[in-house]
């Protein structure tokens, strides 16, 4: 079937966009937070410190890289199966895009799905802000509506949605940073806004275990571009919280843990240093890391075991050759 983009229709009332910032319901130290994990033995912090301005731009030459498989692999799929997966999702509902960023994975799909509503969830708001910007003069039929949050620790859309069909887009396999017992939780937590609006769906794309090379090559180019990315976390960190890390201290580590299912990045401290965090001091002996991300890896059986177990009814699966990558539409 064709997968050319459809006329548009003239439209004499454009519906233009909105941004709303959105707080989680539950109130946090958010800088206290960051303090006790790097404060832990072994230090972490959470990969969502990785999309400031300049993080969001390296992700985006990340997605360009020779290594870096899933991105290519998940839209090769998608124009493969574009009338298909279109025909699932359906017309004229609410398309609302989980980790945003710059829109344009969603954007690729809006003339498919025809929503009457998209709404761009993300943590980085200017990003959104700018994405919405751009896409609204040429979407004008629709309603476009930026969600700034942090769905990681709260999925909380409520008051924001209309009674209709909703499809939540998940794209970019980013549903492994969490773990296996978060991603059923937060799944679970999507799920709950089909509750009384018949037709939604979920369209989630989700990377395979592989062999061990292809995984470290993925995550540890060799132009050093996701080195730059998990570093920037630190120049992120300094700018929000007023943390000193000084950037040569810590070199970039990114393999595939083969027992655990997951690849894992880390910091890794190249000398002894001290680093202050307000009123609190870290020592980092060398060789000592910071956690920064996991992806967690799944076989299609597995993932659509997990779907189950969050509520999910049934649903269909695009599957990349070889089976290194997966696309799913869960209802």
């Amino acid at each position: 079937m064709s997968s050319a983009i459809p006329l548009k229709k003239p439209v004499t009332d454009p519906k233009g966009y909105r941004v709303v910032h959105r707080t989680p319901a539950i109130e946090h130290d958010e800088r206290a937070d960051v303090i006790a994990g790097l404060l832990a033995n072994p230090a972490r912090v959470s990969p969502k410190y990785f999309y400031d301005e300049l993080g969001c731009a390296l992700y985006g030459a990340i997605c360009q890289l020779p290594e870096y498989y899933p991105t290519r692999t998940e839209i090769a799929l998608f124009r493969e199966h574009r009338a298909e997966i279109a025909e699932a999702v359906g017309q004229g509902g609410q398309f609302i895009d989980l980790g945003a960023g710059d829109c344009c994975k969603a954007e690729g799909w809006l003339p498919f799905v025809n929503p009457k509503r998209y709404l761009a969830v993300d943590i980085a708001g200017p990003e959104v802000e700018r994405s919405l910007a751009r896409m609204a003069p040429d979407f004008p039929e629709i309603e476009m509506v930026g969600v700034v949050t942090d769905f990681s620790r709260k999925l909380d859309l409520d008051g924001l949605l209309e009674r209709g069909p909703v499809t939540f887009f998940y794209p970019g396999s980013s549903i492994g940073n969490f773990t296996p017992t978060e991603a059923r939780v937060f799944l679970s937590g999507v799920r709950r806004y089909f509750d009384g609006r018949p037709g939604s769906g979920l369209l989630i794309g989700v990377d395979g275990k592989k062999e061990k090379a292809r995984l470290d090559a993925a995550y540890d180019d060799a132009l050093g571009v996701t080195a730059a990315f998990n570093r920037n976390a630190l120049l992120h960190l300094n700018s929000k919280f007023g943390f000193d890390f000084v950037l040569d201290g810590f070199v970039h580590r990114g393999f595939y843990n083969e027992p655990q299912g997951r690849v894992e990045m880390h910091l890794e401290a190249v000398r002894d240093q001290t680093v202050r965090l307000g009123n609190r001091v870290r020592p980092f002996a060398k060789g000592e890391r910071i956690h920064t991300e996991n992806s967690y890896k799944y076989q299609p059986e597995t993932f659509v075991a997990l779907l189950k177990e969050a509520g999910f009814a049934s649903g269909r699966t695009w599957t990349s050759p070889g089976g290194e990558y997966s696309v799913y539409f869960a209802a």
